[in-house]
């Protein structure tokens, strides 16, 4: 009898212990589907914490076409109606947002393809680039145009490789098409090219970053004062902000006139942005620094050692921040 019981007694205890472990486990399932967020209110914490925290402001962004992949929400980030959009993640808690996601695969596909097709359009610009001994580069962008960052992205580095073994200008198209910050912008990096030249290209490698005009002012130890007389007398010369209020003068009625390089856009036939320039010859390359530094020293009558460094043949990602992106002969404007 006292056999009985005991037996009793152990499968007692085993079934309590079953049910404890049960509604542990139901417990944690429970805090999982808990702490899960709905697409709605995924869109609505996304949507804030890049329009308070990565935008501030400057621009504006929507979430759009939420679904679930491996584990995560994906969704598409959507910038200015539009104009930029971005494959991003965020995990299902709405607590972990990652805003780009790189395929292995397909970025080390892209990288060869580019590689391979720098080549080809190296060949074929060797042919066709009048040569100079010291070369002259002008690159045409507008300075909020994702595609204009990405090729400044690039030929940075070729630029700082050659020095003052190439004549560089960067220019402006002479139409904006990002509005006032855009005509502000262009005006502030005309006058440090035109007065400050020497710190153009730390101020360009900040900007490039975030955008952020007045930080990279400090950063790049611009004379202000300077910067501000500058402006001011170009503003007066080509009547920018003038034109800026007055929408009869915008082109085909959408984008105000920006009319400093408005004769090299129409000596060049600049249409959009970005355009590039070398020795008087518009040419087409890919936007990695391996490719712009090889179109640029297709300009040299006798290329210096400094056009067989190696440099990146990765492209740089379109718009502000860093990181790579697919090559693209994509642009701005017509």
């Amino acid at each position: 009898m006292k056999d009985v019981l005991k037996k009793l007694q152990d499968k007692m205890v085993l079934i309590i212990v079953v049910i404890l472990v049960l509604v542990g486990l139901i417990a944690v399932l429970v805090t999982r589907i808990d702490k899960t967020k709905t697409p709605q209110e995924i869109k609505a914490i996304t949507e804030e914490f890049i329009n308070a925290n990565l935008l501030q402001g400057e621009n504006k962004a929507e979430v759009k076409d939420i679904v679930l992949e491996n584990g995560l929400y994906k969704m598409k980030v959507s910038i200015n109606s539009g104009e930029q959009e971005i494959d991003s993640y965020i995990t299902k808690d709405g607590k972990t947002f990652f805003p780009q996601a790189l395929e292995i695969q397909k970025v080390e596909s892209d990288n060869q393809n580019a590689e391979a097709q720098a080549d080809s359009a190296s060949q074929q610009q060797a042919q066709d680039v009048a040569k100079s001994d010291k070369p002259s580069v002008e690159l045409f962008v507008m300075s909020h145009c994702p595609y204009g960052t990405q090729i400044e992205k690039g030929i940075i580095p070729a630029i700082q490789t050659l020095g003052d073994k190439i004549d560089f200008s960067l220019k402006f198209c002479d139409y904006a098409m990002h509005g006032e910050k855009e005509v502000n912008e262009q005006m502030n990096q005309s006058c440090i090219a035109q007065e400050q030249n020497d710190k153009l290209i730390a101020y360009l490698n900040c900007f490039l970053k975030a955008g952020d005009s007045e930080e990279c002012l400090k950063e790049a130890k611009i004379d202000t004062a300077k910067l501000k007389s500058c402006t001011g007398k170009l503003d007066k010369q080509y009547e920018i902000t003038k034109k800026l209020n007055d929408k009869t003068s915008w082109i085909s009625g959408q984008f105000p006139p920006f009319d400093v390089f408005a004769a090299d856009n129409e000596k060049y036939g600049v249409k959009g942005s970005p355009a590039l320039v070398i020795n008087g010859t518009t040419v087409s390359s890919s936007r990695d620094s391996k490719s712009l530094l090889s179109s640029i020293c297709n300009g040299f009558n006798n290329p210096p050692s400094e056009c067989q460094k190696e440099l990146s043949s990765a492209p740089p990602s379109p718009g502000f921040g860093e990181g790579t992106g697919s090559d693209t002969s994509a642009g701005c404007g017509s």
